[in-house]
């Protein structure tokens, strides 16, 4: 008995289970998650307050001041040969009718210096808005309507009260003479304030009154179709390769190293690649979504392979043993059954990496996309810019109703990231098998 008894294993000591030591456990718990608690509510008090901060700083963007005048279309002005020909009209000095509607307003204007400043109570295309009426309608000619002008940025920001009344003088670009004239109008009915549909319809200007997003928009739409074309397909096909048929070696770590480590290069390492490659050796138009195109998909191809590799790895193994007993090819059971199964990850993957391309400004400064574009582009290779490029010339423009600008096109660029990743989310859980 003593024998057998030296032969057994020593008792299991059981732990301290006193109640006080199950209290401090329970406690050191309850922080814990105390802290974990505290800490999102942080991260997500300082998330709200950062866009409640931008929305509040673009909700002027998002309207803009007008002002009413009785604007006499002279036909000895607009049309003196009375030919009607949309080359005479389009070349008519339509500024004299401005300047007209604003005299009657203000009849005690006389001197020059004050004629330019009543002047500056108009944006500086006034006159372009009354030749593109005229020309859309010829029937004004003769008549006396009001029309409503938009009015400049100085006059916008002072209606808005982003320009204060107390601020001294010299401070401010609107004096007491322009001050009183804007009250004078505001009294008589002629000041509005509407909503500013340019913003979304208009290109970039030098205005502030007149820049919209459209131009920037269409050029990161045109740039994400051309990052989408060649990214997806490329880092699909590297994925299904190296997952489904590479042999396993040096050459095939060596490649996965590489491909992690090209996720982690900053975005402006590629920038440099697309100018030195892209614009000096392939000569591609410099500015062009092309050219941002091939450089956002260099830029995001390495997140796609990974996302693709996983999707794939998700796959059960016994789909791909099904298809090969049933005869099947490994090209088949790859392309027939996990294919099929692993696109709802692919997707999200891609889309995660498109909206990181959305977000991108460094590489594309690199290629020129930075220029002043004022029109919108119509194919892969006009110039062109982006939202995040817009953002940055804007935040970096004197004038203070660029600064409404910036915020209300930052709202807009976090809208699309926002849309895009919530688009991703609902694939992965619709299309997505737990198995």
């Amino acid at each position: 008995m003593t024998e057998v008894a030296s032969s057994l294993p020593p008792p299991i000591r059981r732990p301290d289970v006193s109640p006080a030591r199950l209290a401090r456990r329970h406690a050191a718990e309850r922080r814990f998650r105390l802290c974990a608690l505290a800490a999102v509510v942080i991260a997500a008090g300082m998330l709200l307050a950062l866009i409640g901060t931008i929305a509040v700083q673009s909700y002027p963007a998002f309207f803009e001041t007008r002002i009413g005048l009785d604007v006499d279309f002279d036909p000895d002005v607009i049309d003196p040969a009375g030919t009607r020909a949309p080359a005479d009209l389009g070349d008519a000095n339509y500024a004299v009718l401005v300047r007209r509607a604003l005299e009657k307003v203000f009849p005690e204007v006389r001197t020059r210096r004050d004629r330019r400043a009543l002047k500056r109570l108009l944006s500086a295309d006034a006159d372009l808005a009354l030749r593109d009426m005229v020309l859309g309608n010829p029937a004004l000619i003769g008549t006396t309507q009001r029309v409503w002008l938009l009015a400049s940025d100085d006059v916008d920001s002072f209606v808005k009260g982003l320009i204060a009344r107390e601020a001294p003088q010299e401070t401010r670009r609107i004096d007491e003479r322009m001050a009183a004239w804007i009250d004078a109008l505001a009294a008589a009915g002629r000041i509005e304030t509407r909503f500013n549909a340019t913003f979304f319809t208009a290109a970039d200007s030098r205005e502030p009154e007149q820049a919209g997003i459209l131009g920037a928009v269409v050029g990161s739409a045109l740039t994400l179709i051309v990052t989408l074309a060649l990214s997806f397909p490329l880092g699909v096909l590297a994925a299904i390769y190296l997952e489904e048929f590479a042999p396993r070696g040096r050459w095939a770590d060596l490649i996965e190293v590489n491909i992690n480590n090209l996720a982690a290069v900053p975005s402006i390492v590629f920038g440099l690649l697309g100018l030195a490659i892209f614009l000096n050796v392939f000569g591609l138009p410099r500015g062009a979504p092309v050219a941002g195109g091939m450089v956002l998909a260099l830029m995001t191809l390495p997140t796609v392979i990974i996302a693709a590799r996983t999707a794939i790895k998700a796959v059960p193994p016994s789909v791909r043993e099904a298809a090969l007993a049933l005869g099947a090819s490994h090209m088949q059971a790859v392309l027939h059954h996990v294919l099929p199964l692993a696109l709802p990850g692919m997707l999200t993957g891609a889309i995660i990496g498109m909206a990181r391309a959305l977000g991108e400004t460094a590489p594309l400064l690199m290629i020129g996309m930075v220029a002043f574009i004022a029109e919108v582009p119509r194919g892969f290779t006009d110039p062109a810019t982006v939202l995040p490029v817009q953002i940055y010339l804007w935040a970096d423009s004197p004038e203070r109703a660029f600064v409404a600008k910036t915020s209300a096109a930052t709202l807009v660029l976090l809208g699309f990231l926002a849309a895009m990743n919530a688009v991703a989310v609902i694939l992965r859980r619709r299309f997505e098998r737990r198995w």
